[in-house]
C-alpha cells in the first residue's frame, strides 16, 4: 500500500503531481503532511512500515525505529554509515537500518532537507526496486518550504577517490553533476555511459524510475550469506546469462540510470545538498560513502544559493563589470533573487553624477540580466563553454533612485521558456520598495 500523488506512464516514468511543483522560495524544504509506504525490504526480506513525517527546521533527515522501543534516531549522515555489501546502512547491531538508499535518492531528488522517516523494521520496503513509490509519497504529503535556509556543500578544488574497482573525480561546479559509467560482461548491459545535470525534474523524469538489477548466477551466494531474501522479479531486474526474465526496460539503459540513482541517494548523507561534478567509474555504495566522507572532509557549506565564487564559475563578467555579489534564491526553471551591494566605491560613481552619485539605470538593468543569466545556466552541464546574449528590452520603468550604500534585491520571473531562449519579468528592490522594472528576452549560446 502507498499513497500516491501522481500516476505513472506506460513506461513505468512518473508523472509528479501539483503538491510536488508548488513550492516557492529558497528556503529549508520539509513534507505539509505524512506518507505510509509498506511492504517487504529487499535484502532481509522482513515486512516494513515506513511513515514520511514532517520534520523542524535544522533537524535534517532523520530515521526512527519504532519496532525497538527506545532506540536513538539515527541521522542520515556519513559519519554513521559501515561498510556493508550491496547496500547502503546506517548503525550497527540490531538497530541498524539497511538498503536506504531508495529512501533517500527520493529524498535527495526532491531536495528535501528536513524529514523524519518512522519504520517498523530494519529495512525499507523495496517496492517495485526504484524510487518512485518514494517520490511519489513524498508528493502526495506536499513539499513544503519553511525557516532556515538550505545548507550546500560547495567543492572548490577537485578531488579523486578510488575504492577498488571504483573510481571517482569530483569537481567544482555550479550544481549537481553525475557522469557514471558502469560495465558488466552481459549481452544486455555491457559499457554503459549516463550524464545527468541533476534537478528534481530531471531526478524525477531520468533517474527515479530506474530498477535495481542482479543476475540469475548470484542468488544462490547472496542467499547463503543473508542477502536478497526479498528479492524477485517484481521488485528487481533479473538477468540470466543472455537477457532479462519476466519484464520490460523502462530504458535501454536502465542500470547506469538505477546506479546514478543510488549515488543521489548516498549524496544525501553528506548532510547537505551537494554542488559538485562527480565522475563515476564503476560506482558502488561503499565507494560512494567514501566519496562523501572526501566531500565532507574537502568541501566548504554555504547557506547562500550561490556565492561570487560561483557565479564567476558561470558568467564570464568581472570587476569592474560583474555586478551580481549573491544569489539569495532560486526556484529552477521559474524564478531567481539576486544580490547587489552598492557602495561608494564603484568605479562609475567617479563620472555619474559626481557629488551626487546615483548608479545608472542602464547598470541596474545590467545586474538584473547577470541575475537572470544565472537562471538560465542552472541546468547547463558545462556553462563555462556557453553565454547569455540578451536579446530585448520591453517596458523598462526607472521608480526611484539608487545610491551608495542601498543594497539591491533583484528579482527575475520566467515569464515564457522555449528552448534556449526565455522571456522574464525583472524587478529591482531597495528596502522593499520598487525602483527598477523591466522585461527582458535572452537566449543560451556556445561561447
Amino acid at each position: 500500500m502507498i499513497a500516491r500523488a501522481g500516476a505513472s506512464d506506460p513506461l513505468g516514468h512518473p508523472v509528479t503531481g501539483t503538491s510536488g511543483t508548488a513550492v516557492q522560495g529558497m528556503g529549508r524544504r520539509t513534507i505539509a503532511g505524512e506518507a505510509v509506504v509498506e511492504g517487504i525490504g529487499l535484502h532481509l526480506g522482513r515486512p516494513c512500515r515506513l511513515v514520511f513525517k514532517p520534520a523542524p527546521a535544522g533537524s535534517g533527515i532523520v530515521f526512527q525505529r519504532l519496532d525497538l522501543p527506545g532506540t536513538a534516531p539515527i541521522p542520515a549522515r556519513v559519519d554513521v554509515a559501515v561498510e556493508a555489501e550491496r547496500r547502503t546502512q546506517l548503525g550497527t547491531g540490531e538497530a541498524a537500518l539497511h538498503t536506504v538508499e531508495h529512501v533517500l535518492a527520493a529524498v535527495g531528488g526532491l531536495e528535501i532537507d528536513d524529514l523524519l522517516i518512522e519504520m517498523d523494521g530494519p529495512e525499507p520496503p523495496i517496492m517495485d526496486g526504484s524510487a518512485v513509490p518514494f517520490l511519489d509519497a513524498l508528493n502526495s504529503a506536499g513539499l513544503t518550504i519553511h525557516s532556515g535556509r538550505p545548507e550546500w556543500l560547495v567543492l572548490r578544488k577537485s578531488i579523486r577517490v578510488v575504492d577498488g574497482e571504483s573510481v571517482y573525480e569530483a569537481h567544482p561546479c555550479f550544481g549537481l553533476s553525475l557522469d557514471v559509467t558502469i560495465d558488466f560482461p552481459h549481452p544486455v548491459i555491457g559499457e554503459q555511459r549516463g550524464q545527468y545535470m541533476v534537478t528534481s525534474r530531471s531526478f524525477t523524469k531520468e533517474l527515479a524510475a530506474a530498477r535495481t538489477f542482479g543476475f540469475v548466477h548470484e542468488v544462490e551466494g547472496l542467499r547463503a550469506k543473508g542477502l536478497i531474501q526479498g528479492a524477485s522479479t517484481a521488485n528487481a531486474i533479473v538477468l540470466d546469462g543472455t537477457g532479462v526474465l519476466e519484464t520490460s526496460l523502462r530504458w535501454p539503459d536502465e542500470f547506469v540510470r538505477h546506479k546514478a540513482l543510488d549515488c543521489v541517494g548516498d549524496l544525501v548523507l553528506a548532510g547537505a545538498r551537494v554542488r559538485a561534478r562527480i565522475v563515476a567509474h564503476k560506482p558502488s555504495h561503499r565507494g560512494t560513502v567514501a566519496l562523501v566522507r572526501a566531500l565532507v572532509q574537502h568541501a566548504i557549506r554555504e547557506t547562500a544559493v550561490y556565492t561570487v565564487e560561483d557565479i564567476m564559475q558561470v558568467l564570464p563578467h568581472r570587476y569592474p563589470f560583474l555586478l551580481v555579489d549573491r544569489i539569495l534564491e532560486l526556484e529552477e526553471g521559474k524564478r531567481i533573487v539576486g544580490l547587489k551591494n552598492v557602495t561608494i566605491n564603484e568605479p562609475f560613481f567617479q563620472g555619474h553624477f559626481p557629488g551626487h552619485p546615483i548608479m545608472p539605470g542602464v547598470l541596474i538593468i545590467e545586474a538584473m540580466a547577470q541575475v537572470g543569466g544565472m537562471l538560465l545556466m542552472r541546468t547547463i552541464e558545462d556553462p563555462g563553454s556557453k553565454v547569455v546574449y540578451f536579446l530585448s528590452l520591453d517596458n523598462v520603468k526607472f521608480r526611484r533612485p539608487v545610491k551608495p550604500g542601498d543594497q539591491l534585491h533583484l528579482e527575475l520571473e520566467v515569464l515564457q521558456k522555449r528552448g534556449t531562449m526565455c522571456k522574464m519579468k525583472g524587478t529591482a528592490y531597495v528596502d522593499g520598495q520598487v525602483v527598477t522594472e523591466a522585461e527582458m528576452a535572452a537566449m543560451v549560446r556556445d561561447r
